[in-house]
C-alpha cells in the first residue's frame, strides 16, 4: 500500500494499520478488549496523536479508539468519501423575499476536514444550497463573508463594520438579514447590534450551529431555514438569535438580543431568555409570536446605525476575597468603565470599597449587575448596597452582565459625561431593563422530582 493510504497516520497507529492491512477510507470490523467496533477509517488529524485510530460508526458518529486495545482488524470493504461541499446554482424565483446573509466565521454549514481536524465552511450560495436546498424554497439570497474569525475574537471592530454592512443592506432595500456567527459570544454580538442599528424596518436574526453538518444530531440545516424564514417572511423586525428551541427539531426560539444567553456548552438548545419569555416561535413555515411588544416590520429603508464603541470598558465578576487592587489595575490601565457581577441583590466585600471610591473620583463610570442572571439590583435594601452606591457605584437594574458591558461600552462610545451615560445606561432599549419579570419568566426545572420527572415525560422528544 502507499503512503496515500494512510493519511495523517503515523507511529503505533500507523504501525497497526500496515499489519493489518487496513486502508483509510476502509470499512472494517474491529475486535478490542473492549468490545467489537464496525465503521469506516477516517483520516487522523495532522496535529493528534500516534496511538488512536479514528473510526465513523454506522450511526454516524467518530470513535477513537486506542491501538493498544486491538485484537484484530479486518478490511471488509473501501470508499473513499468526498467531504467537499457539494455546490449548485442558487436559483431566483421570482415573488420570494431577498434576504443577505452575511458571514463573521462561524460555521452554520460545515464539513470536517479529517486530515486537518478543522471545519469546512459552506459559505457561497452555491454551497449552502447544496447544503441546504430547501432555502431556495424560502427566499431568494446573497451571501457577503465580512471576516473569517472564531467567535471568541469578535470585538467591536466587528461589531462596528457589521452594523455599517447591515445599514447599507437596508438602505438598499433587503427584505432581511441573517448572520451567521460562532455561538460562543453571539449573545454578545446580538446586544452590541440591538444597540448600534437603531429602529430597523426587516428582522435582523443571528444564527449559528452548535454541531457541525457532518453530525447525524446537527441543529445547522434547521437553524438557516428557521432563520431564512424569519429574515424572509417574519413581522419582527429587531435583533434576533434564532436558534433551537426543545430538544427535538419541532421548532427554533427567537430571542431578543438584550435578554439571550447562551447556557450550556454543548446542548442544541443552548439559547434562553432570561427573565422573560422568548420573542417568537420560527418554523420552516412560520413565525409566531410569543410577545405582542416588538418593532413591526415597515415597507421604508429608512435605519440610524450608531456604531460607537470604547474598548476601555470590562466586566468585573465579584468573587469571595476579591482583593481591590483588581479595580485598582484597570483605573490605572486607563478603563473608563467597569460593570460589576455582584453578589445577591448587587453586592462586593468592603475591602473593595475604598478601590471603588478610587475609582469613581477619577471618573470611571460604575454599574452594577447580580451575577444570578434573574433578577434585578436592589442596593437600597441592606447596607451594603447604599454604601457601594455612596461611593459611586450605579444599579443597573435587571440588565444582564455581559448586556450592561456592552452598553456601557457603546454609552461611553458617544460621552464621557456621568449623566448622559447613565440616561443612556437606564433608558430600556428592546427590553434590556423591564418593570417586572413575568411569572413564566424564571423556570429552573430540578430533576428527581416526581413532579418535574412526569412533566418531563410529557413535553421530552
Amino acid at each position: 500500500m502507499s503512503e496515500d493510504s494512510f493519511q495523517g497516520y503515523k507511529g503505533d497507529a500507523l504501525k497497526v494499520l500496515k499489519d493489518y492491512n487496513v486502508r483509510v477510507w476502509g470499512q472494517v470490523d474491529i475486535e478490542t478488549n473492549r468490545g467489537s467496533f464496525t465503521g469506516t477509517i477516517l483520516p487522523r488529524s495532522e496535529s493528534d496523536d500516534d496511538f488512536h485510530l479514528v473510526l465513523k460508526i454506522p450511526t454516524g458518529y467518530n470513535v477513537g479508539i486506542d491501538v493498544h486495545t486491538i485484537i484484530s482488524m479486518t478490511e471488509t470493504g473501501y470508499k473513499k468519501a468526498n467531504y467537499k461541499i457539494p455546490e449548485k446554482e442558487f436559483p431566483y424565483t421570482e415573488g420570494l423575499p431577498n434576504v443577505k446573509l452575511f458571514g463573521t466565521g462561524g460555521t452554520i454549514a460545515s464539513r470536517l476536514d479529517y486530515r486537518t481536524g478543522a471545519v469546512i465552511p459552506a459559505f457561497t450560495p452555491g454551497e449552502l444550497y447544496g447544503a441546504v436546498p430547501e432555502l431556495a424554497d424560502i427566499c431568494n439570497l446573497t451571501t457577503e463573508k465580512l471576516f473569517a474569525v472564531f467567535s471568541e475574537n469578535m470585538g467591536p471592530e466587528q461589531y462596528k463594520k457589521l452594523a455599517i454592512s447591515i445599514g447599507k443592506e437596508i438602505e438598499n432595500g433587503i427584505d432581511g438579514i441573517v448572520i451567521g456567527h460562532g455561538t460562543d459570544t453571539l449573545h454578545h454580538t446580538a446586544a452590541a447590534l440591538t444597540y448600534m442599528i437603531k429602529n430597523p424596518p426587516v428582522p435582523i436574526v443571528m444564527v449559528g450551529s452548535q454541531r457541525s453538518s457532518d453530525r447525524p444530531s446537527s441543529d445547522a440545516a434547521l437553524n438557516l431555514m428557521h432563520a431564512n424564514y424569519t429574515a424572509a417572511h417574519g413581522h419582527i423586525a429587531e435583533v434576533m438569535v434564532c436558534m433551537f428551541g426543545p430538544t427535538s427539531d419541532d421548532y427554533a426560539l427567537l430571542h431578543r438580543g438584550t435578554r439571550v444567553r447562551k447556557m450550556h456548552s454543548s446542548y442544541r438548545s443552548t439559547f434562553r431568555t432570561l427573565g422573560d419569555i422568548p420573542l417568537a416561535k420560527a418554523t420552516k413555515k412560520g413565525v409566531k409570536p410569543l410577545k405582542n411588544n416588538f418593532n413591526p416590520r415597515r415597507n421604508d429603508n429608512n435605519v440610524e446605525i450608531l456604531p460607537y464603541f470604547e474598548e476601555k470598558v470590562s466586566i468585573v465578576y465579584y468573587y469571595p476575597n476579591m482583593q481591590p487592587d483588581i479595580i485598582d489595575s484597570l483605573v490605572e490601565n486607563g478603563y473608563k468603565g467597569i460593570v460589576i457581577a455582584g453578589t445577591g441583590l448587587g453586592h462586593v466585600n468592603k475591602p473593595l470599597y475604598p478601590a471603588i471610591e478610587r475609582a469613581a473620583k477619577k471618573g470611571v463610570h460604575i454599574y452594577m449587575t447580580v451575577q444570578t442572571l434573574w433578577g434585578y439590583v436592589h442596593m437600597f435594601v441592606y447596607d451594603t448596597g447604599r454604601d457601594l452606591m455612596a461611593k459611586g457605584i450605579v444599579p443597573a437594574e435587571n440588565m444582564l452582565p455581559e448586556v450592561a458591558y456592552i452598553k456601557l461600552g457603546w454609552a461611553l462610545g458617544q460621552s464621557n459625561d456621568p449623566e448622559e451615560v447613565k440616561n443612556i445606561m437606564l433608558t430600556p432599549i428592546n427590553d434590556d431593563i423591564t418593570d417586572r419579570e413575568p411569572y413564566n419568566g424564571y423556570l429552573v426545572y430540578q430533576g428527581g422530582l416526581d413532579e418535574v420527572e412526569e412533566f418531563i415525560q410529557k413535553v421530552r422528544k
